[in-house]
């Protein structure tokens, strides 16, 4: 039999995986190979080499299309295999490095191309579509992703005439071995705003922030008191991170435990009772839409009902009936969607 922790990963975020990038198949395989939560790193990173050593052979070849999709998945898979084995930070810490520098050497690749960008004490990957002085959407990952998996989420924002600016926030990503998690994410968003003002390639009059899972609690909570971000999109945050924090699974609360610096699960639990909209969603006055999945078994759907209840500006709830935690089972349903609904906030044209 699976170890637990395999089992636990494989059933809450088999659809995570693949709708943000991850073959099937390379799925299916290697999770079929782990009996171990021990092995789960080391296989993942195996199989990122693989795609890794494509994308160099494309680009020696000259395909510098083909080299950057090939470098993008393996800094997916490179990502995933690190990102809740905080048990072992050598092998965490190792992987982490190559899902970096795999998507770094792809920036220049990409369509639209990418550019590395130091904020503060955060770093973001922006880009922008060919569209001239563009509004941008600050994109904050959540609790175990970063801003390398953001990749396929963004596309329908650049596709529509958005930048898009992925940050490593506190806790997250290159920034989460120094900078603990925090809840008042608002400091940190507005750093970065103050960043884009300073720029003169993007409309620092048209900003908005988007978050996915914890990051669907930094957006709105960024909202609250930032009011510089004129929209806001929030996928399948917490309400109140620490009212659901027993029923997590072990590796999300021991992932939490790292990312916050705390060295026990007491302390941890006490943080999280850091992270709440209770005071802030009443002071959300830009306009905000919300997408939650009511088969969520990590972050209740009641959390987003609650928040749309809560906030005092205008606000559009997208309940996807059948969908799990940020809706990953069923993407076409939503990021299209919230897509063009940024663009209309913007006043961009149809497309």
């Amino acid at each position: 039999m699976k170890d637990a922790r395999v089992a636990s990963a494989i059933s809450h975020w088999a659809p995570r995986f693949v709708s943000n990038g991850v073959i099937l198949a390379d799925f299916e395989e290697v999770t079929g190979s782990i009996e171990r939560w021990e092995d789960w790193c080391a296989a993942w990173s195996a199989r990122a080499k693989l795609h890794e050593d494509l994308g160099a052979g494309a680009l020696a070849e000259g395909h510098r299309l083909s080299a950057g999709e090939h470098l993008v998945r393996a800094a997916m898979y490179y990502h995933f295999a690190k990102f809740v084995f905080v048990q072992d930070p050598l092998q965490m810490r190792a992987a982490h490095r190559k899902a970096v520098d795999c998507y770094t050497s792809a920036l220049p690749l990409m369509r639209p191309p990418g550019e590395r960008v130091t904020i503060g004490p955060y770093v973001g990957v922006l880009r922008k579509p060919d569209t001239g002085r563009c509004p941008v959407l600050v994109m904050a990952p959540g609790l175990d992703s970063t801003k390398e998996e953001l990749h396929a989420y963004e596309e329908p924002f650049l596709a529509r005439g958005i930048a898009t600016l992925a940050i490593d926030g506190p806790g997250q990503g290159e920034a989460e071995y120094e900078i603990p998690i925090c809840g008042d994410y608002e400091r940190a968003a507005s750093v970065v705003v103050d960043w884009i003002e300073k720029r003169s390639d993007v409309d620092a009059k048209r900003v908005a922030m988007w978050g996915v899972s914890l990051g669907g609690y930094y957006a709105p909570r960024a909202a609250a008191f930032e009011k510089r971000f004129r929209a806001c999109i929030a996928l399948s945050g917490p309400f109140e991170w620490a009212e659901i924090w027993d029923a997590l699974p072990d590796l999300t609360r021991d992932t939490f435990r790292v990312r916050s610096h705390s060295a026990t699960q007491a302390e941890a639990k006490c943080k999280a009772a850091a992270l709440t909209l209770r005071e802030a969603a009443g002071q959300i006055t830009c306009p905000l839409f919300i997408v939650a999945g009511r088969q969520d078994r990590l972050v209740p759907a009641s959390h987003a009902e609650r928040l749309a209840k809560s906030v005092a500006g205008p606000v559009e709830l997208l309940m996807v009936e059948d969908g799990g935690h940020n809706a990953n089972n069923r993407p076409y349903r939503y990021r299209s969607r919230t897509a063009d609904w940024l663009a209309a906030q913007f006043g961009l044209p149809r497309v």
